[in-house]
């Protein structure tokens, strides 16, 4: 991804993916940057204990009344162990479908029951939590749940726990180096598998504080995207290491839990980056893009198997990025890096336009306006077409592919092509 940018030189500001970038002053020299360290209020946590012994509640019958939620959070224990009647385990079970903190409670306590079998494994069975949802969904549907437009999200932080849960401490130091495209050139940071779960953790710290929740670095903590991950890492002592896994996951389950009991207007409230903004249903899909992009990052880094995501949200993420193509490329143009306008129409008109053609998972047709972010993208205005597969296109716009060996197949104004590709690649960012 070498470009025009001088070798061995590090923006100071990247651009960011499915955003408008702001427009680029010369880069300032890059140093390497030194070893990332962890908050101090970040604590090893103890190892796992036999928990207190469980009495079992008094029986209860099929013909009882309903059941309180504290008889039936008193039951948990004796579930867990298996130690319920049918009747028990079809009451607590069918609570598990409303009430998240017991469900939550309800596989720890599963998990902890696993580790007291001293004549087996002590690795959990990798399926339990798999079975334990399964059945308890099974029998009753979730009454609030998630919304179609944060389910992206859910499933890729869901992917990517079950990667973190699988690898071992030594992993959480192996290196990971960050890549993204600045300007003409591409440009990278190097870190650890932990010091990447602390940058998705500050970034998703932005959307939290959006929705009234808690700000991983505090109340007064940059707004940037890059500067929250700069000041996370230069605050962290000593280096972070696995622990950093549970505040993460634990953020990402309370931003879920949050949008699907907030109701159908939060999808429209604004999530701020600073020096622009999305509506929240966007900034879930940016997020869920980088938990997938830096979740094979991390896969490559320690030789995990990472497919990309669902051909559903893979073309939902596609479809983000194509609507905020001709704004960035309007950026590029203003800067001096996009050709000049030729064709400028009236708002909401048709107007010069090339053709995204994207195939395999998640293809489809996009147009995208050429000479104005307000006008809008014609297959009779077309004047160019390229073709791309959809991983490939979404690492170009993650900046893990050069813009140069990006397109498959390109056809008609060679200067819209490459003014199109760039522009999709200068929206990635650390």
């Amino acid at each position: 991804m070498d470009g025009g940018s001088p070798e061995g030189r590090e923006p100071d500001e990247p651009t960011a993916f499915l955003r408008i970038p702001a427009p680029r002053t010369a880069p300032d020299d890059v140093t390497e940057p030194g070893r990332v360290t962890e908050p101090d209020h970040l604590t090893e946590p103890g190892s796992v204990t036999e928990p207190d012994r469980v009495t079992e509640p008094d029986r209860v019958t099929a013909a009882a009344e309903p059941l309180s939620h504290k008889v039936l959070m008193s039951l948990l224990g004796a579930w867990a162990l298996s130690a319920c009647s049918a009747e028990e385990t079809a009451l607590v079970e069918a609570h598990l479908t409303e009430c998240a903190p017991c469900a939550d409670e309800a596989l720890r306590l599963r998990d902890a029951v696993g580790l007291l079998h001293a004549d087996g494994n002590l690795d959990l069975d990798p399926l339990l939590r798999s079975r334990v949802l399964e059945n308890a969904l099974g029998r009753r549907p979730a009454r609030v749940p998630v919304p179609g437009w944060a389910a992206a999200y859910d499933a890729e932080t869901a992917r990517l726990d079950a990667l973190l849960r699988d690898i071992g401490d030594a992993e959480w130091h192996a290196p990971v180096r960050l890549k993204w495209y600045e300007d003409e050139g591409a440009v990278s940071r190097r870190t650890t598998v932990a010091g990447v779960i602390g940058h998705l953790m500050t970034v998703d710290g932005l959307v939290a504080a959006s929705l009234g929740l808690d700000d991983p670095l505090g109340s007064d903590a940059p707004v940037h995207p890059t500067e929250r991950t700069e000041s996370f890492w230069r605050a962290a002592k000593p280096p972070p290491t696995r622990i950093i896994h549970e505040p993460w996951r634990e953020q990402s389950h309370t931003l879920i839990r949050t949008v699907s009991f907030a109701g159908r207007g939060v999808a429209e409230l604004s999530v701020s980056y600073g020096f622009f903004a999305l509506p929240l249903r966007d900034a879930l899909l940016d997020r869920a893009f980088e938990c997938w992009v830096h979740g094979a990052d991390i896969a490559d880094a320690v030789d995990y198997p990472y497919k990309p995501p669902s051909g559903g949200h893979l073309r939902e993420m596609i479809d983000l990025a194509t609507r905020l193509l001709p704004a960035a490329l309007a950026i590029r143009r203003r800067s001096g890096l996009a050709g000049p306008a030729r064709e400028l129409v009236t708002a909401g008109s048709p107007g010069r336009s090339l053709r995204l053609e994207i195939e395999g998972a998640g293809g489809g047709d996009w147009f995208i306006a050429l000479d104005s972010p307000a006008a809008v993208g014609s297959r009779e205005r077309s004047v160019a077409h390229v073709a791309l597969d959809g991983v490939e296109f979404c690492q170009l716009v993650a900046g893990r592919v050069s813009p140069e060996d990006a397109a498959a197949g390109q056809e008609g104004d060679r200067e819209a092509i490459r003014d199109v590709l760039c522009a999709a690649a200068t929206m990635s960012r650390l």
